[in-house]
């Protein structure tokens, strides 16, 4: 049995680390702490990356260049030996805050603290951090910023609290069952999800998600989108918008899904491929293009509670032809 204390404390060090770094001093944190294959998978416009010297100069230098100083508080903590390839991850989720002093990805510098809704998956082997995945809201941070580049989103869009019973960060082993329990619930609900794509049942009753969820359930989704209260109104306001809206739904799989007490996650490369046919995000139709998404739950009993979800979407949107940060910049910071 692996408890993954030993993976927790090598992030937290390397959290600690980066944090205390500023901009001039994270390529050598993160050298110090990366294998020399080390993999980066991000949200556009960071995608793919190789080495720590890359990642180092393409994300995190300029970040701390624009946000310095930067905290970064943690609202979810586990790991886990992922059932998609059995190896062993440390996923965070929160916000980074900072001091929005300088231009950032096209958005113009507020002078105000503003704050970056993010999950983080680190792979950890041999004592080094050998891949990450890091997907961030950065449409978030364009709203926070008073840009919205998109039509209004069919939920509330802000920013977003932690788990609701405060228990989130988990530094301590739990038990294996309880871990056990949340991923079978999971896997559940997949397959649930996944009869509806094979059906195209995309108007279900409400008693399908009953089956995995809480009535009341809080679904929090990224910025172009917005979070749901209650089964009903996640329904109305996401569920059937995504379903309607978008065809031909396959699902890719998962990078890595694993659980630790009552929560759980999972992130893919892409999770799914679609093909929008208008409406989804008060958008026309456009030609097929890959979603990468981040889940992260919480189980209250035998139920789902809470669900925070990240979707790359100025990712989705360019594989149809809209670079949604260069328009940006372009008009309100050119």
């Amino acid at each position: 049995m692996n408890d993954h204390q030993e993976q927790k404390a090598l992030v937290l060090k390397y959290f600690a680390e980066m944090e205390a770094a500023g901009a001039d001093g994270v390529a050598d944190v993160l050298r110090r702490y990366t294998s020399d294959d080390y993999q980066f998978l991000g949200v556009h416009p960071f995608n793919e990356l190789k080495g720590a010297a890359a990642v180092a100069e393409q994300v995190w230098q300029p970040l701390y260049e624009a946000w310095s100083p930067i905290q970064r508080r943690q609202d979810v903590f586990i790991a886990g030996t992922s059932e998609i390839h059995g190896d062993q991850w440390v996923m965070s989720m929160g916000h980074l805050l900072g001091s929005f002093d300088r231009d950032w990805q096209g958005i113009r510098a507020t002078g105000k603290m503003i704050m970056l809704r993010y999950a983080e998956f680190n792979c950890v082997r041999g004592g080094k951090i050998v891949k990450t995945g890091f997907f961030c809201d950065i449409i978030g941070v364009m709203l926070q910023a008073g840009v919205n580049p998109l039509p209004p989103p069919t939920g509330a869009p802000f920013v977003y609290p932690g788990p609701r019973t405060h228990d989130g960060i988990q530094l301590t082993p739990q038990l294996e069952d309880e871990g056990r329990k949340t991923l079978d619930l999971i896997n559940r609900m997949i397959a649930d999800l996944t009869q509806l794509n094979v059906t195209g049942n995309d108007r279900y009753p409400p008693e399908v998600l009953a089956r995995t969820w809480r009535d009341d359930m809080i679904w929090y989704g990224p910025a172009a989108i917005g979070a749901s209260y209650t089964i009903p109104r996640y329904q109305q306001q996401h569920s059937y918008p995504f379903r309607e809206g978008l065809q031909d739904k396959v699902f890719n799989g998962h990078v890595c899904r694993f659980a630790e007490g009552n929560y759980a996650c999972f992130f893919g490369w892409p999770n799914l491929t679609n093909t929008p046919s208008g409406g989804f995000l008060g958008l026309p139709g456009g030609v097929r293009a890959d979603m990468r998404v981040v889940d992260v739950y919480r189980r209250q009993g035998d139920k789902l509670a809470e669900n925070w979800v990240f979707i790359d979407i100025p990712y989705w949107l360019k594989m149809q032809g809209l670079d949604l940060l260069e328009r940006t910049r372009g008009i309100v910071n050119p």
